[in-house]
This record gives structure tokens, C-alpha cells and sequence, in this order.
């Protein structure tokens, strides 16, 4: 297994900015005084910070990323924050092939909004008691149930996926439920390029995930690219730099 390439000190910088900007969220959230890098934990509300943008992005890579920076020092068993990727509420393949939505796996309709939505509302509300929540495994090209527990100690869960800031129903309430809404902005030839390794590592070949990237992911991303005049933030998805600033 390769090892992956280090992280530019620019990204590293830029990362601990967000990293800084989200735990000030949380202490505002609960009343307290911003905490410093080594007291991440914050006694208070939950909140939700979302992280969007079209396929191929960055999403995943920077929601990781600042998942880990704002847990860093936290024990492993209580973490402070959580990663919650929208795509664990991909409509089964079973499913998709009995609506006839399995070639367009990936675009708004294939997903269950409506739960996504009930869930972020839990997840809001119960911090008394674990809530569980699905997650997307490539590997099976299916979500698999109650993979991700978000405990009473999180409270900050980071929320990822395509669809955030759709003025679509059910999606449009997601935006209302979100301390911030950041839009991840890749070129979109880095992102076709991201696409075609990624289809292709899940058993595509490069013709049909080329094809794939183009056409069903390309589709996708005509629907997203326009919600980014919605974000709070617009953030780099090569070097985490900080691109506009809506608030």
C-alpha cells in the first residue's frame, strides 16, 4: 500500500483556520468563550456544519480532515466531532432498479431526502443518547445501516454531501438546520480526473467511467455548481484556502 503524499504546509495552515472557525461556532452556540486549540470539547447545544459541492470535490477529504483536526487530543471514545456523509441515504440498488434510477445513481432523486432530513433533525435534538446513522460502503455499492454512532460527548457533527443547499423539498430545510454551509470549489478538470479514478477503482473501465463522470456526474454538478451563492463559505478543495466569505 502506497504511501500517501504529505499534506502542504498551506493546507495545514489553512486547516487549522477552519478548524479555529468551527470551534468558535461551538462555543457561540453554547454561550462560552471561543476555546483555545487544546479544549475542543465544549459543553452546550449540538451543532451541524455542512460541507458541499459537485462530485469529485473534496468533500469527503476536507470533512475527514476537519473532523480529525477539531477531535485531535479528544479520547477516541468520546469524540467531539463526527463525520456524517449524506451518501449513507442512497436508495438500495434493489430499489433504484424498481424505479428505474439505477443508471442515474448519484443524482438528487436517488437518495431519500426526507430521512436524511428526520435524521439531521435527531441529531439535533436526542444528545442524551447515541443516535446511529447509515454509511455509504463503496466496496458493496450499498449504505449500510447504524455504521455511524454519534454520541452524547459530539458536538460538532460534519455533515457532506451533494445536495445541502438544493432548494428542493425536502433538501431546502438542511440549509435552516446548519450552524454554516461551506461549498467545497475544485477545477472542474481536477474533479473529472478525481471522478475517472474513483469509478474506475470500484471495477469501471476507463471508458465507461469517463462516461460515468461525464454524463451522470456532470449532470449532478450542473444541478450543484449554482448553489454556492447559498454557502457561508466557498473553500478551496485543493488547498483548504478560504475562496469567498459570505457571511
Amino acid at each position: 500500500m502506497s504511501t500517501p503524499p504529505p499534506t502542504p504546509p498551506v493546507a495545514v495552515a489553512a486547516l487549522e483556520r477552519l478548524v479555529d472557525r468551527v470551534r468558535r461556532l461551538g462555543a457561540e452556540a453554547s454561550g462560552a468563550a471561543a476555546p483555545g486549540a487544546a479544549a475542543s470539547a465544549v459543553a452546550g447545544p449540538r451543532i451541524l456544519i455542512g460541507i458541499t459541492g459537485s462530485p469529485g470535490a473534496g468533500k469527503t477529504t476536507l470533512a475527514r480532515a476537519l473532523v480529525a483536526g477539531l477531535n485531535n487530543g479528544v479520547r477516541p471514545a468520546e469524540p467531539t466531532a463526527v463525520h456524517l456523509p449524506m451518501d449513507g441515504f442512497h436508495l438500495a440498488n434493489a430499489t433504484l432498479d424498481r424505479l428505474g434510477l439505477r443508471q442515474r445513481k448519484g443524482a438528487i432523486e436517488t437518495f431519500d431526502g426526507r430521512g436524511f432530513v428526520a435524521l439531521l433533525e435527531r441529531v439535533l435534538r436526542e444528545t442524551e443518547h447515541p443516535v446511529y446513522a447509515p454509511e455509504f460502503e463503496r466496496q458493496l455499492d450499498e449504505p449500510v445501516a447504524g455504521a455511524i454512532a454519534i454520541e452524547p460527548s459530539t458536538r460538532i457533527v460534519v455533515v457532506e454531501g451533494n445536495y445541502l443547499l438544493s432548494d428542493l423539498e425536502p433538501w431546502r430545510r438542511v440549509h435552516d438546520l446548519l450552524a454554516e454551509a461551506w461549498f467545497c470549489d475544485t477545477d472542474e478538470s481536477e474533479r473529472m480526473l478525481r471522478l475517472v479514478r474513483r469509478h474506475t477503482a470500484s471495477g469501471r473501465s476507463p471508458d465507461a467511467a469517463r462516461a460515468w463522470a461525464t454524463d451522470v456526474d456532470g449532470a449532478n454538478a450542473l444541478r450543484i455548481e449554482p448553489t454556492r451563492e447559498r454557502a457561508d463559505l466557498v473553500v478551496s478543495g485543493d488547498t483548504w484556502q478560504l475562496i469567498a466569505d459570505g457571511a
